[in-house]
């Protein structure tokens, strides 16, 4: 069998309502989703941030890109952020909310927060969708 990093090679990427249905359908097919209450699914992604901090916890500050990190500290990280995601992406879900909406209005949110006067022209005019969303939020 090929190694993990040639096999990651040719995994395409995937949205998150993909995942999200995905993430559904491997518990429900386990007998899982029975388990996977908010709580429950809130305590096991605390548990993954818990273990994706003590990667960093004794390295100090870190360069962007990771550039003195070793292979496998750098697969040690995937791993734990995947863990992450995949619990938060299960937790929206079963709250029935929607995760990449949810991040979508979030981003406009901090976008309208941010902008000053004088570029809020400037996105009316050119993003005009984005605009009515940024006012609504």
């Amino acid at each position: 069998m090929e190694n993990y990093r040639e096999c990651s090679k040719k995994v395409k990427d995937v949205s998150l309502q993909e995942l999200r249905h995905r993430l559904a359908e491997f518990a429900r097919v386990r007998g899982w989703d029975q388990y996977h209450s908010p709580r429950n699914l809130l305590l096991a992604l605390v548990g993954e941030v818990g273990e994706l901090s003590e990667i960093f916890q004794w390295k100090g500050e870190v360069e962007k890109g990771l550039p003195n990190w070793s292979h496998d500290d750098k697969e040690h990280l995937e791993e734990e952020l995947s863990d992450v995601l995949l619990y938060l992406v299960q937790l929206a879900d079963v709250c029935g909310l929607i995760l990449a909406k949810l991040l979508s209005l979030k981003y406009l949110k901090m976008l309208r927060n941010t902008l000053s006067s004088t570029l809020l022209p400037l996105l009316r005019n050119y993003y005009l969708p984005e605009f009515i969303i940024l006012m609504c939020a």
